[in-house]
């Protein structure tokens, strides 16, 4: 017997059922038909971040950050390679701070850019600071 997991639409957000070994084959969404793990962080909003972390069976990692932060402007592009490269495995997203304050505000997001890693709709971990490539895949890899 398979074993499936939900894992949500980073278009439409819609729940999807997909086998556990169909993962790395180009899953698509039945609803929209774009791929389910994009390669790169999830933009998360007030109106689909409950869906995302609550509904995605994989773990996610969220990054607070906000445009006009140095640091988080710098982790950029360290964090987008994350994303490629555990596309399958957890569910990489982005919260931008500035645009989505009440969401921030929830988590208590007191500096930038900080990362919060959530199993099953609950913060398992959290990291405040910059880092490069090797400490976010060591800091997820970690916590998930």
């Amino acid at each position: 017997m398979n074993e499936h997991v939900h894992v949500v639409c980073p278009q439409c957000n819609t729940v999807n059922r997909v086998a556990r070994e169909r993962l790395d084959a180009g899953a698509k969404c039945g609803s929209c038909k774009e791929s389910l793990f994009p390669g790169r962080p999830v933009v998360l909003t007030a109106a689909n971040f409950d869906r995302h972390v609550a509904a995605n069976d994989l773990p996610v990692v969220v990054d607070f950050w906000a445009p006009w932060c140095g640091p988080c402007r710098a982790m950029a592009p360290a964090y987008d390679q994350a994303a490629a490269r555990l596309a399958s495995d957890v569910r990489i997203a982005k919260v931008n701070t500035e645009d989505e304050p009440d969401v921030a505000g929830r988590f208590g997001i007191r500096g930038i850019p900080t990362l919060i890693a959530f199993r099953s709709g609950r913060e398992v971990a959290r990291q405040s600071g910059a880092m490069d490539l090797p400490g976010v895949l060591g800091w997820i890899r970690a916590h998930v």
